[in-house]
């Protein structure tokens, strides 16, 4: 008769166990779901019942969802690249054309590094906000006449190693530097780089070009200050070119001399590259058109004498002549006679690695050089 109660008493918490678990799992399950990313933007959970949240899952799942729903501005990025403050690297990764979705903003694209041989109409339509375009190291033969159209505000473009034969046609207008060097140049028509009057520097080189290959007007309306047509087929200076360059590099070329005509244009110029050519004479009067010269490239050439007019260059200040075959070296060669005729002293002149004996060359041939260890001479090896 006691066994009635004692059975009641024991199953009380038991069941009272079982209420609280049943109550808790029916408010967790009326009151949230598991969280799901849908792309780049969040669900306002709060704002909407769990069935209407059901609905919209189960309709996405289905592909019935509609456009409501989607986000207005989804950020892009092609596939493989990485983007990040307005910049778009896609390099390295094997492409075989421009790929798609590239941010309007974007500011400098890198595609260099990959297998693209083309380049369409629409390539680079909406970029009208790029600054730089990588394309080194490509395989690039093919630019159609209105793929740089779009691009209003470009001022850089690395078009080195690829399969180029002529310049690109229709370059922005905009543009400040250009490098088609290592391509298959063989020819720059007359006005290649017409409209193109902000272009600053242009760099050429490696490219199997001979002098006839610059039509006359190649260069026709360019204000460069910075010109590179090195390691190229180069026999003598080329002509036409822009009368106000700072520096020319006509360097590792097969240029065997130096006329007195060839340097009038360049009064302009600050450094001069002949080094690595064949040049065995520069004619004497040549040098004087070049008023401003800082700097020049000599070395690795054929020369027997140090060339005439150094000591009227009165702002030259590094001397390149190594490797080459000057046997002597005169009083004069270098400085002026008398003083104030020179504005500013050498700090740089080399002449190691020329059969002269250093120390049969007189103290005073070196008068206006500021530092004695600014001359290098020595290692001769015949």
């Amino acid at each position: 008769m006691s066994r009635g109660p004692v059975f009641e008493f024991n199953m009380l918490p038991h069941c009272s166990l079982l209420l609280l678990l049943c109550v808790a799992r029916l408010l967790a399950s009326s009151s949230a779901l598991p969280f799901e990313q849908r792309g780049f933007w969040d669900f306002a959970m709060d704002s909407m019942d769990s069935g209407g949240m059901m609905t919209m899952m189960r309709d996405e799942e289905e592909g019935s969802a509609t456009e409501e729903i989607l986000p207005p501005d989804i950020p892009m990025c092609p596939f493989g690249c990485h983007c990040r403050l307005r910049v778009v690297q896609c390099s390295d990764l094997g492409l075989i054309e421009v790929p798609k979705n590239i941010p309007p903003d974007t500011k400098f694209l890198d595609l260099q590094n990959n297998r693209i041989t083309e380049l369409k109409e629409n390539d680079f339509k909406g970029l009208s906000n790029l600054y730089g375009l990588s394309l080194r190291n490509n395989l690039i033969s093919k630019v159609h006449p209105r793929a740089f159209v779009p691009l209003k505000h470009m001022q850089k473009l690395y078009f080195s190693r690829n399969l180029l034969t002529t310049v690109p046609q229709n370059l922005p207008a905009s543009l400040v530097e250009m490098r088609i060097h290592e391509n298959r140049i063989r020819k720059v028509e007359a006005g290649a780089f017409a409209g193109l009057s902000n272009m600053n520097c242009i760099e050429m080189g490696a490219n199997p070009i001979h002098n006839s290959g610059f039509e006359p007007g190649a260069f026709k309306g360019l204000k460069l200050n910075y010109l590179r047509i090195s390691e190229s087929k180069l026999t003598g200076v080329p002509k036409d070119l822009p009368e106000s360059l700072h520096e020319l590099h006509l360097d590792h070329n097969q240029i065997q001399a130096v006329e007195l005509e060839d340097l009038r244009r360049y009064k302009n110029l600050f450094r001069l590259g002949l080094g690595f050519n064949h040049i065995r004479n520069l004619e004497n009067g040549s040098l004087s058109y070049l008023p401003r010269l800082r700097e020049l490239h000599l070395e690795n050439n054929r020369l027997t004498r140090v060339p005439k007019g150094l000591p009227d260059m009165k702002y030259l200040q590094v001397v390149y002549l190594h490797s080459n075959n000057i046997a002597q070296v005169g009083v004069d060669d270098f400085c002026p006679r008398g003083f104030g005729m020179k504005r500013t002293f050498y700090n740089g002149i080399s002449l190691f690695a020329n059969p002269v004996n250093y120390w049969e060359v007189q103290p005073a041939t070196f008068r206006c050089v500021s530092d004695r260890l600014a001359i290098q001479f020595g290692n001769y090896k015949k």
